[in-house]
This record gives structure tokens, C-alpha cells and sequence, in this order.
């Protein structure tokens, strides 16, 4: 029982509750808009995903800078450089993410949403690690 505590208290940490409320928000983002896109203006999957990624991008970038991992970053260059970090990594995500979507709705015909919910619950495990790790890495 206490080696179930430790782990526990060792995970449930500020900084992963919050980027789980977070990401939350941003995977609500994600999926209403990519539905809203597809399901009433008939876009398909692959460009509703796409701009359903981009408007959560931006919405984590700034929830996870501040609220999350508590960015120090000062000045224009830092700042941009950190933003750029961040960016990298979410497109990087974002090909895995838009790749799966190509592959199991468009190619496979498997339905959209289930697709979308599976490949977005991968993708917000990435991205903690990758931000945490690259984006708003803590200078020593």
C-alpha cells in the first residue's frame, strides 16, 4: 500500500493535475471543433483534425507557458525561442496525429470521432513529456 502512495504522490503533482485540466480544455477544443467542421460544414476529417489541432495548439501554448510549467523565459528572443520549442514539438504531434486520422478514417473508413478521441489521448501524453522536457525546459 505505501509503494501505491509513493507512486501516486510522486504523479499527481501540481504541474500534471493542472496539465490535465488543461489539456482537457484543449482536447474539448480539438474534438468540438474538428465535429462543428466536419459534422455541419462538411469539411472532411483530414482538414477538420488539422484546424481542430491548430486552434488547441494555441490554446495549450499559452494556458501551458504560465499555468502549467511556469515559464521563465524573458525578453523577445527567449520567448520566441521557447515558443518556437513548443511549436516544433506540437507539429510533431500533430503528423502523428493527422497520419493517424489519414490512415484509420480516410484510408480504413473507420469513424471519424472514435479515431480522433484514441489518437488524442496519445498525442496529450506526448505533449507533456514534450513539454516539460524540451519546450519549457527549466535552465539549471
Amino acid at each position: 500500500m505505501e509503494k501505491i502512495k509513493a507512486l501516486i504522490k510522486k504523479f499527481c503533482t501540481k504541474e500534471v493535475i493542472l496539465y490535465v485540466i488543461f489539456g482537457v480544455l484543449t482536447t474539448i477544443i480539438n474534438l468540438v471543433v474538428t465535429y462543428v467542421l466536419n459534422h455541419f460544414f462538411s469539411i472532411n476529417g483530414a482538414l477538420s483534425s488539422a484546424i481542430g489541432i491548430i486552434s488547441a495548439i494555441l490554446v495549450a501554448y499559452f494556458t501551458n507557458r504560465k499555468m502549467v510549467f511556469n515559464s521563465q523565459a524573458k525578453g523577445f528572443k527567449a520567448n520566441l525561442r521557447e515558443f518556437g520549442k513548443f511549436i516544433l514539438g506540437r507539429a510533431g504531434t500533430m503528423i502523428l496525429e493527422e497520419g493517424g486520422v489519414i490512415l484509420f478514417n480516410t484510408l480504413l473508413k473507420l469513424p471519424l470521432m472514435p479515431v480522433k478521441i484514441v489518437l488524442t489521448i496519445l498525442v496529450i501524453i506526448l505533449n507533456f513529456f514534450i513539454s516539460k522536457f524540451f519546450a519549457f525546459k527549466k535552465s539549471k
